[in-house]
């Protein structure tokens, strides 16, 4: 069989809503291929299809504000219940 998992995690250093940092990682068979990184703004391919997904998903606007924005709505949102 095969193995998929997505995992989305946010990542706090500090107190304030700055030290924020949001990751969305796409894992095929206990290897990540492709990943968002708040930080970087952008997905970057590990693999061959992750390199691929990355170009695509990266060039669709509207998919990468949506992926931007969930720094937003899923972190921030979030942090007192993390503190």
């Amino acid at each position: 069989g095969y193995f998929y998992q997505r995992v989305a995690e946010c990542r706090y250093s500090s107190k304030d809503l700055q030290g924020i940092e949001y990751i969305d990682s796409y894992v095929f068979n206990q290897a990540e291929y492709v990943r968002f990184n708040s930080t970087v703004g952008k997905y970057v391919g590990y693999t061959e299809h992750g390199v691929y997904n990355a170009e695509a998903w990266n060039s669709d606007a509207a998919f990468l504000a949506q992926e931007r924005g969930e720094l937003e709505r899923f972190c921030k949102h979030n942090a007192a219940n993390h503190y």
